[in-house]
């Protein structure tokens, strides 16, 4: 059984779902399945070894331009691949990063109206390209690539899969009429998918409501981890205690809200410093100098450490450094791979009582929950943490183990080679009952 897997590359900056992809291939292959990870947009950006393919597919800079003026979609082959080159799309993907939802509903509803869009040129060098490659399954990274399922459906008769990925803070954000049109494509197309692969029990509830999805069309695998990697116990400095950040500087993920809590506990006489790690990209800059700005006039600021974006072996270092890790995203997260990682270097959590986290934090006991957006039961859950040592121990102890044994890559890849098995499977029996039907003689 052969796999083509797409995975959306995120504009030159680390992205979950990106990270999940290349994750989920790579452990697929070292279990000598045959799989192939092609990226579209833009090539990936993973702090694990890349195993994508050297070609991006629906390239970013040619799907924008068609998508601009016509003269782009008649454009000889050569310009396209001119455009399609991973470095140039590096450099433009860098500089796009911060480009809003609000700014891509004619784009979004395009690519979802597959070939009746502006992309169809894309759409075909993505079908011939994948019938020389002849999979028995193609693997869609998020909903709002549906629109291409109806072609490759149809054009190569392979199982469609789609992951569920987190795309609703995405189609969420569109304006009007665009976030309308993409929900009512994405209803619409839903049947051009075999199976929708969800990456927590909270995702698969939401996108059957949120999206109106058929939910005996959607199964679970849950995010895996290659846990190896965090073997290392966390040995961090007993003083002071050490709370942790590590994800995108964005006001989606709450970096202000734990800076406030922060400061709440310094100003109460807490012995405590924070360290923060992770992307920044040029739209959140101002944000960020916003908060600096705040913890300095609260005059915290020399507690705290601004680390930037770190490889995977200063993320393992980060991580082993702290007392507790915590990211109050202000939105529900559909996975929580931050939160994995940090449990499986044996750091307690604590996250807001919404999305993944509650699933997370109960299936592991690592960590406490607090209600978003209560700075004050933040607060409160932190000085827990730092009064409490021993509970502290447990909760490493308890989310360290629990990862190792339900999140690991193997689980996550095992369950997903499954799904595929059990898809196409179902798929040939479908066939050999057509065929076997008895056909009416002639009058």
């Amino acid at each position: 059984m052969k796999i083509a897997y797409l995975v959306a590359g995120a504009g030159g900056m680390y992205c979950g779902s990106c990270m999940r992809d290349n994750r989920l291939a790579a452990e697929l292959i070292k279990q000598k399945r045959d799989v192939v990870l092609l990226p579209l947009y833009m090539p990936i950006r993973t702090d694990e070894p890349d195993v994508s393919e050297g070609r991006v597919y629906y390239g970013g800079i040619n799907v924008f331009l068609q998508q601009k003026s016509a003269i782009f979609r008649h454009a000889p082959s050569v310009l396209d691949k001119v455009f399609d080159s991973p470095a140039l799309l590096r450099g433009v993907g860098r500089l796009a990063s911060g480009t809003r939802p609000e700014n891509l509903g004619a784009l979004t509803v395009s690519v979802l109206k597959g070939e009746q869009g502006e992309q169809r040129k894309e759409l075909k060098k993505l079908v011939s390209a994948l019938r020389e490659m002849s999979p028995d399954v193609i693997h869609l990274p998020n909903l709002m690539f549906l629109g291409i399922a109806r072609a490759l459906r149809s054009e190569l008769q392979a199982t469609i899969v789609c992951s569920l990925a987190g795309e609703d803070i995405f189609l969420d954000a569109l304006s009007e009429p665009f976030k309308l049109q993409s929900f009512d494509l994405i209803r619409q197309l839903q049947n051009c998918a075999d199976v929708f692969i969800a990456p927590s029990q909270y995702y698969a509830r939401h996108c059957a409501e949120h999206f109106q999805i058929d939910s005996d069309k959607i199964e679970l695998a849950s995010m895996g981890i290659c846990v190896d990697d965090f073997s290392a116990l966390a040995d961090p400095l007993d003083d002071p205690f050490t709370i942790g950040y590590l994800a995108r500087i964005c006001p989606e993920k709450g970096l202000a809200e734990l800076c406030e809590a922060f400061a709440s506990l310094r100003r109460a006489g807490r012995d405590c410093r924070l360290r923060i790690a992770g992307y920044l990209g040029k739209a959140d800059e101002p944000y960020w100098e916003h908060i600096r700005s705040e913890l300095k006039r609260l005059e915290v600021w020399d507690m705290v450490e601004y680390v930037g974006e770190v490889s995977r072996e200063e993320k393992i270092d980060f991580l082993r450094s702290l007392n507790v890790f915590s990211v109050p995203a202000a939105y529900p997260e559909a996975k929580g791979f931050y939160v994995l990682e940090a449990l499986a270097s044996g750091v307690p959590v604590v996250q807001p009582t919404h999305g993944s986290f509650p699933e997370l934090v109960e299936a592991t006991g690592g960590g406490l929950l607090f209600e978003p957006g209560n700075r004050e039961a933040l607060v409160r859950a932190l000085a827990e943490l730092m009064d409490n040592p021993s509970r502290r121990r447990g909760f490493a102890e308890n989310g360290r183990t629990s990862v190792h044994e339900l999140y690991s890559a193997q689980r996550m890849a095992d369950a997903t080679w499954a799904i595929y098995e059990s898809c196409v499977g179902r798929k040939m029996e479908a066939k050999s009952n057509t065929a076997s039907e008895p056909k009416l003689e002639e009058p």
